[in-house]
């Protein structure tokens, strides 16, 4: 398969988009003055070609009482099981990414809970995991970073 094309246009739609995905094409359009239907027609592409998947909504944890965040490094008995595992994970709503990973865990989750008290619940669940030999907690004290934009113009000057 080519490998598709992203031009400026296509930059600056992605870009209107990364800060609010449900900006109206109309709105784009104004903005870059263009016709809606340009936009309609060029985020279509960009699905079509697998660059734009689906969409995301972003929640304001603190106000929906799941502030508390900890990243879990997570050591198994044998790697075999790492598919288990991680099928066991997917069970625990509150554990919202995991990561095979290479160095010292084989495994990497981030937990989002609304207290200490909580976040030590769901950790016991992940501990009691068969095949998990041991986990590692480090608590997140602030999400200092967290910025899709500076990725995405990095990306678009590498093209």
């Amino acid at each position: 398969m080519a490998r598709f094309r992203l031009d400026e246009v296509d930059h600056q739609i992605l870009d209107i988009l990364i800060d609010n995905t449900r900006t109206p094409f109309t709105d784009i359009a104004k903005k870059l003055s263009i016709s809606a239907g340009t936009v309609h027609v060029r985020v279509k592409k960009m699905e079509e070609a697998g660059i734009i998947i689906g969409s995301s909504l972003t929640l304001d944890y603190k106000k929906l009482g799941y502030a508390f965040i900890a990243y879990v490094g997570v050591y198994l008995n044998k790697t075999s099981q790492t598919k288990f595992v991680l099928e066991r994970i997917n069970e625990i709503p509150y554990i919202t990414v995991a990561h095979v990973t290479t160095g010292k865990f084989n495994v990497f989750c981030k937990v989002r809970a609304r207290n200490t008290e909580h976040a030590k619940q769901v950790i016991f669940q992940l501990d009691d995991i068969e095949g998990v030999y041991r986990t590692e907690t480090m608590i997140s004290m602030e999400e200092s970073l967290n910025d899709k934009k500076r990725l995405m113009h990095s990306i678009f000057n590498d093209m």
